[in-house]
């Protein structure tokens, strides 16, 4: 594992897809039914390409990237923020109706920070959708991510999501005809 600061890391711009074409289109269909259409979105540990359907409304990202984010098309806002470094969000209490984490809960090194942060910042009865693959960075990936597999790691992140306080958290591994998708979804109980 790579124990530098994230922000050197991070400061080199990786615009590539962490998921094939066929797991991005299943992402997106399975946020068109879980994320409230016209809903104010964070994308959280957002980079170049959030994957979102059409029909939402403001979607706010927060990244290490800054030009990544400038670059993607469905952000109307962004924030430079490292979540290993501060694991408090930089936004008010109840700011979205819905949080997604796409291929990325892989390097969140306080998770459970990180997801109390996210309810704190959800609106009551608003979703989080996090989803992963078999892909990561195996040099900024946590430990556990490394040493576990796809059930391991469906396991992992339904734990982060239920000890953040989020209930009804599910998982579904969602049918794509490229790599295996993985989901775990909750709802901010309030």
């Amino acid at each position: 594992m790579d124990p530098s600061d994230d922000s050197h890391f991070y400061a080199v711009e990786r615009k590539v897809v962490h998921i094939d074409p066929g797991a991005i289109e299943a992402l997106r269909a399975f946020y068109a039914a879980v994320l409230p259409a016209g809903g104010h979105v964070l994308d959280l540990m957002s980079s170049w390409r959030s994957h979102l359907p059409d029909g939402l409304g403001r979607v706010d990202g927060l990244g290490m990237n800054a030009a990544e984010m400038a670059d993607n098309p469905q952000l109307d806002a962004f924030v430079v923020h490292d979540l290993n470094q501060t694991p408090v969000l930089p936004y008010d209490h109840a700011s979205f109706d819905a949080v997604v984490c796409a291929v990325s809960v892989q390097y969140l090194i306080q998770p459970v920070e990180v997801f109390t942060e996210v309810r704190r910042a959800l609106k009551a009865g608003g979703p989080i959708v996090v989803s992963f693959s078999n892909r990561c960075f195996p040099t900024k990936a946590v430990a556990a991510w490394l040493y576990g597999d796809d059930a391991d790691h469906v396991v992992l992140v339904r734990g982060y999501l239920q000890a953040a306080g989020f209930t009804d958290v599910q998982y579904q591994q969602v049918p794509s005809p490229d790599d295996p998708l993985f989901v775990v979804y909750g709802t901010n109980g309030g």
